[in-house]
């Protein structure tokens, strides 16, 4: 690791930030979609659906908190694959910087941006009525848990955007993370869902994260939900990382 690789990231950080608040239309249009998700599913849909609590909105929060991430890091593809394209990265590459500064320097501006989105996202919901009876520790973990699960998802954007041959390509692979709340316990009880179905919600990783966070704001036992959580967030960040690596290793020879 080059000695000045700290130095070299924060600036490539400043240098993508800079480009986020120049276009503040990127944080907008990734808290419109949760937002109306959101108002859609506890004022026209929420009456009829069966979750066994009373504020529809406190079973819904996370799922959204989960879509918005989904969707936030397919800007990080689409910065990634314009860099590679314009010729930015073999430019950087061959400066006397740290050669994964600029990758870093992505990676970083997705989770602050996706941070700020969040923020937004939990305001509007308190609007709605959400309410947690969680302590400044559980609250702490469920900020943990975002985190990672933002810097797996973004290393996995990280591929798409340094191996997409297009514009449409590298940002595509989102919506299917985009729809997997869908298919788990995010919106209702997986026990009303047909056996194939319910199999596959309980065994995918947004289940899991979506009922450690349900139950940490709520100031509800975990169980053994939060150890899987971590397993998936952590597992999936370093194979995606990995081979996130390798990808930008190629453009940089």
């Amino acid at each position: 690791m080059n000695r000045y690789f700290f130095s070299d990231m924060s600036v490539m950080l400043g240098r993508s930030m800079r480009h986020i608040f120049r276009s503040m239309d990127t944080i907008i249009t990734v808290c419109i979609t949760p937002i109306a998700m959101m108002l859609l599913f506890v004022y026209v849909f929420g009456g009829a659906i069966q979750t066994g609590t009373d504020n529809y909105v406190n079973y819904l929060l996370p799922g959204i908190l989960l879509i918005a991430i989904a969707s936030g890091i397919s800007y990080t593809a689409y910065r990634l694959f314009m860099d590679k394209q314009r010729g930015i990265i073999e430019r950087f590459n061959s400066m006397p910087i740290s050669r994964s500064a600029l990758l870093w320097g992505h990676v970083l501006t997705s989770l602050v941006s996706n941070m700020i989105s969040l923020v937004v996202i939990i305001l509007v919901a308190l609007i709605m009525g959400f309410r947690s009876t969680a302590g400044i520790l559980p609250w702490l973990a469920v900020t943990g848990i975002l985190v990672l699960f933002t810097l797996a998802l973004t290393w996995v954007a990280a591929i798409a955007g340094l191996s997409g041959k297009s514009v449409e390509g590298a940002s595509a692979f989102s919506y299917p993370l985009i729809f997997l709340p869908f298919i788990s316990s995010a919106f209702v009880p997986t026990d009303s869902m047909p056996k194939v179905v319910r199999a596959f919600a309980e065994n995918q990783p947004v289940t899991s994260i979506v009922e450690t966070i349900r139950a940490l704001l709520s100031s509800q036992p975990v169980g053994n939900d939060i150890w899987i959580a971590l397993a998936w967030c952590v597992g999936i960040m370093l194979v995606a990382y990995v081979f996130a690596m390798r990808a930008y290793k190629r453009r940089a020879v």
